[in-house]
């Protein structure tokens, strides 16, 4: 039973690496590259209320990099790069779903809001790839929750490594 066990904690640590890497590439993009080709998803579109659309921090290189990225995460867990493709393009979908929600609270962008922040950039790639990750639906609320603890733990090391702007 032991060994069965272990191999179910496999797959939920490999889906929260994939989860990781999804939503780190975008933050190592920007200390890296800084304000190269920062071309804004929302485009500068305001919300009927004059809200930006989604924030300044929200770039088409943060996408491709994260799709790039745990696209090669993928493989090396010996998953489909389409696994990999699939679980970032739904790390920036609940990323910027986040990042919507708060401008419409009128939240400054990159603003604190537990839950909010953590929630649906891991929840909604752990769904999206639990049938190619072997995860059942539990699985995928239990990865997201020490995702969201994870995410809090480790915030203030990417902030004293510069790679994030706030710790949470």
């Amino acid at each position: 039973m032991r060994r069965g066990q272990d191999m179910h904690v496999w797959l939920i640590v490999r889906g929260l690496l994939l989860v990781l890497v999804a939503n780190g590439a975008p933050l190592l993009g920007r200390r890296i590259f800084g304000g190269w080709c920062e071309w804004r998803v929302d485009f500068g579109l305001r919300f009927p209320d004059g809200t930006p659309l989604l924030g300044k921090s929200k770039t088409i290189r943060g996408v491709v990099l994260s799709v790039v990225a745990t696209s090669l995460a993928a493989v090396a867990l010996a998953l489909p790069w389409t696994v990999g493709a699939l679980a970032a393009l739904a790390a920036m979908a609940g990323d910027m779903l986040s990042s919507f929600v708060k401008r419409r609270l009128k939240l400054p962008s990159q603003s604190m809001a537990p839950g909010l922040d953590q929630a649906p950039e891991s929840l909604f790639p752990l769904l999206a790839c639990k049938d190619a990750l072997g995860l059942s639906a539990h699985d995928a609320v239990i990865g997201a929750a020490l995702f969201w603890v994870g995410e809090i733990v480790l915030s203030r090391a990417l902030f004293s490594l510069k790679i994030r702007e706030r710790p949470y």
